[in-house]
Parts: C-alpha cells; sequence; structure tokens
C-alpha cells in the first residue's frame, strides 16, 4: 500500500518537498492555509505587465559551483528556457547625499583588502572555533571599521534579511567565511580563503520570465491533492503514523498520514510540534517589510540597477530597484518601474502607515535620494506587505536546528523545512524542502 506523506504549508519550501516525495512514488497531500501556493513567491501585474510582489531572483549556482538547487527545480518543471538574466547595470549605495557605486574586490560588502587605517590584527587562534558562531558585526567591525559595516555590510544584509549586521549569525547569513574563519587566523585570510571556494561561470542571478509564479503554479500542477483554504491547527501521534486536525474550530476534519512535512514559519510550527511529546519547535524572530511598486510615465534614471540606502542615512526606504533597467525583459514602452523597500527589523513603525502614506513617503524619499524636485505622478503603483516575513538568525541558530531535528529522528518520519531553519534564499529553501522530504523517506524506510 502506497504511504502517505502530508505537507503542510506551499511556500516553495513546501513544493519542493511535496516534488521530491511525489517523485519517488508515494501518496503526497499539500496543504495550505492561503488561496495559493507560492508563498513568498508571487507575480502581480502593474501598468500591463508583470511585477515581482516578493522575491524577484535566484542565485544561479550551488554551493559546489554547480547549478542551484533552483536552476534544477526550474528544470525539473519545464522552465528550463523561461530562466533570464538581470542587465549588466550595476548597483550603488547612498552615502551622504549621492549614489557610490558598490565597490568590487568585496563580500557581502566587506573588502577583501586590508584598511591601512584599519589594522586586521592576527591571533593566535583561529577567529572561530570548530562549530562556533559569533555576529557578522563582532567579526568585521574591529577588523575593517564602522563605516565598512555601516555603509555596505549592513545594507547589503538589509537587502536580504531586513537585519542589523550586530544580530545576524555569521554562519547564516556567510557560510563560506564562518567556513574559513575557522582556519584563518586574519580576517583577510578569511575572506580570501572564502571568495577562492569554487564558482560557476556566466551569471549571479536569474529569474522567470513571465515571473516567479510561473515556477511555483508549474509545482503546483504536478501535485495530485492539494488542499488551499485549509488551516492546520493540530498534530498529533496516531498509530505507527500521524493525524493532522483540519479546518474550523466549529467543524473539523481529520487527516491521517505515515509522514508529515511541516514547511511553515517557526511559530505555527512550533505550536504544531507541542502537541507531541518531547517536541518544541526552534525560536525565531521575524522582520516586516512592504514593498512599493511603482510605475511612472518614462523617467531617466542613473545607470543603475538600484540602490541601497545604510540605515545611518535616515530614510524609511532601505533599497531600490530599477526593474525595467535591471531586468530588460520587464521594459514596457513609455514606463520607467521601479520598486523600493520599506522596513528594517526593530524599525518597522513606518509599516504602520496606509498604503497611500507609504506611497507618499517613498516617493519624497525617492526623490530626495535622486536630487530631483519631484518624481513624476506615477500611471499606477501598488503595495505589498509581507508581515513577519524575513528570520532573524542570531548566533548558534544551527546549533538550535540541529538539536530540533535530532529530536524529531526519534519520531517516525517527521521533518521540517523552510526559511525559518536554512537561509531565505530561493535555493535554499528548495534545497531545506528536499531535505526534508529525505528525512522522512528514510523515516518511512523508503
Amino acid at each position: 500500500m502506497t504511504k502517505r506523506v502530508v505537507v503542510v504549508g506551499g511556500g516553495i519550501a513546501g513544493l519542493a518537498a511535496a516534488q521530491r516525495l511525489l517523485e519517488r512514488g508515494l501518496d503526497v497531500v499539500l496543504v495550505d492555509r492561503g488561496e495559493r501556493t507560492g508563498g513568498k513567491l508571487r507575480t502581480g501585474t502593474l501598468a500591463g505587465g508583470p511585477v515581482e510582489q516578493g522575491a524577484e531572483s535566484f542565485l544561479m549556482a550551488g554551493p559546489d559551483g554547480g547549478p542551484s538547487a533552483a536552476v534544477r527545480l526550474a528544470g525539473a518543471a519545464g522552465l528550463a528556457g523561461a530562466v533570464v538574466h538581470p542587465t549588466p547595470a550595476r548597483a550603488a549605495v547612498a552615502i551622504d547625499g549621492g549614489l557610490r557605486e558598490l565597490p568590487s574586490g568585496t563580500l557581502m560588502g566587506i573588502p577583501l583588502a586590508e584598511d591601512p587605517g584599519v589594522p586586521d590584527v592576527s591571533s593566535d587562534a583561529p577567529l572561530l572555533p570548530p562549530g562556533g558562531d559569533l555576529t557578522v558585526g563582532e567579526l568585521v567591525r574591529p577588523r575593517r571599521g564602522d563605516a565598512v559595516v555601516d555603509h555596505y555590510v549592513e545594507p547589503l544584509l538589509g537587502g536580504v534579511y531586513a537585519g542589523r549586521a550586530d544580530r545576524l549569525s555569521l554562519r547564516m547569513a556567510l557560510p563560506k567565511l564562518a567556513a574559513a574563519a575557522e582556519r584563518s587566523h586574519t580576517l583577510t585570510e578569511a575572506l580570501r580563503s572564502a571568495v577562492a571556494a569554487p564558482a560557476s561561470r556566466g551569471p549571479v542571478f536569474g529569474t522567470i520570465e513571465g515571473g516567479m509564479s510561473r515556477l511555483t503554479d508549474a509545482v503546483t500542477a504536478a501535485l495530485p491533492d492539494v488542499r488551499l483554504g485549509s488551516t492546520v491547527r493540530e498534530l498529533r501521534r496516531h498509530g505507527a503514523g500521524w493525524r493532522l486536525t483540519v479546518g474550523s474550530t466549529h467543524d473539523p476534519g481529520f487527516l491521517d498520514a505515515d509522514g508529515v512535512v511541516l514547511a511553515v514559519p517557526a511559530a505555527p510550527a512550533a505550536r504544531l510540534l507541542s502537541t507531541v511529546e518531547g517536541l518544541a519547535g526552534v525560536p525565531l524572530e521575524y522582520a516586516s517589510v512592504a514593498l512599493v511598486a511603482l510605475a511612472l510615465p518614462a523617467t531617466k534614471l542613473p545607470e543603475l540597477s538600484g540602490f541601497l540606502v545604510p540605515a545611518t542615512e535616515g530614510f524609511a526606504v532601505k533599497a531600490v530597484t530599477f526593474f525595467d533597467q535591471k531586468w530588460a525583459h520587464l521594459h514596457r514602452p513609455g514606463v520607467t518601474l521601479l520598486r523600493a523597500s520599506v522596513g528594517r527589523h526593530g524599525d518597522e513603525q513606518q509599516l504602520q502607515r496606509t498604503d497611500e502614506n507609504l506611497v507618499a513617503l517613498v516617493r519624497h524619499e525617492l526623490a530626495v535620494l535622486l536630487g530631483v524636485d519631484a518624481l513624476p505622478d506615477p500611471v499606477a503603483g501598488a503595495v505589498y506587505r509581507w508581515g513577519g516575513a524575513l528570520p532573524q538568525y542570531t548566533p548558534n541558530h544551527q546549533d538550535r536546528v540541529r538539536t530540533l531535528r535530532e529530536t524529531l529522528r526519534r519520531h517516525p518520519a517527521i521533518a521540517v523545512a523552510g526559511a525559518a531553519y536554512d537561509g531565505v534564499g530561493i535555493p535554499a529553501c528548495i534545497t531545506s524542502g528536499w531535505a526534508a522530504a529525505d528525512a522522512v523517506l528514510e523515516g518511512l524506510g523508503e
């Protein structure tokens, strides 16, 4: 008899887990409380064309230099030919009233070369003990200076995590640098070792022509049993497997399974696990963000893909993408398309504004940042809000995840997946989903 696995959560990690389980011949049921799958990968329409409401791109290469998990999943979904790449336009950072191109010869904004004004003192022991962790700021500030962290490192981290350099785990944010720091006595040595790791040739980033929803929709379409608008309220052991309580509290239904993948954020995962003796989730804070997309009448912008705004500059806007300059396939005659990001961890009060007020704030700040009196009135605009979207990994996060997974292995065929555990990038979430599926398969003896 074919064994059944229920995947809770229809984001990219849950979809990847379901795809892997289906490939292995299991009966797969995917359950999601929303009206559609895809999670934070969602494509909308603005000014007659596609616009990403969430994540816009993925890394093309994996840690080993081969194709990333996102590239492989796109191929499996029949979309290998739909992968497109950004233009050569460079990004900038807003500092002291001007836009400076992001410097080359860096790793996440950290200069590879030592600054004579900030000596990179060698230590007797490696920078990190085996398995140790610290914040990005703790490693970089003493060895490259506050200006490097505040002007370059933190804005780049903020663009990915909406987080702070002095709170984010080095192992989660910069795993190659953390590994190199275990065998290096200076930051310069660690940086050179980290960038010397195998790398692929060709473009660094890619996206799906027509929108990221094409990828999630294609994976969803291959699944035989997708149940949307269904909230999983409880998880309990049932016989040799599991019973999930699904639906409203007044009229609950039950779904029995041999195995379960929880591909949901940390808090709902912890709530479901709490009903199983000996299980608990991973404590994790999240940052909220809002993305403001504007379609302007054809407007001359700096020849950049966009720019970052350090928190020290005092603006609510933390990043801007000039979409039609970064992605040639998004160019529309007579229209200039851009998207601004607002919201940093611990500083979310600007997100309390109404959509109209937030659009007005973004237009005003962009005019100041671009050095113009005002931006033209948009022909179309939209605000996409992502409450509690980006996990904030504090040091030793990997240890907490490892402890959880070791505990899960004492129970039959249950695993967790997603950004809460293994990283926020699209390839990281897909890899997390595949790993969770493999863990469940192992637990089922498949």
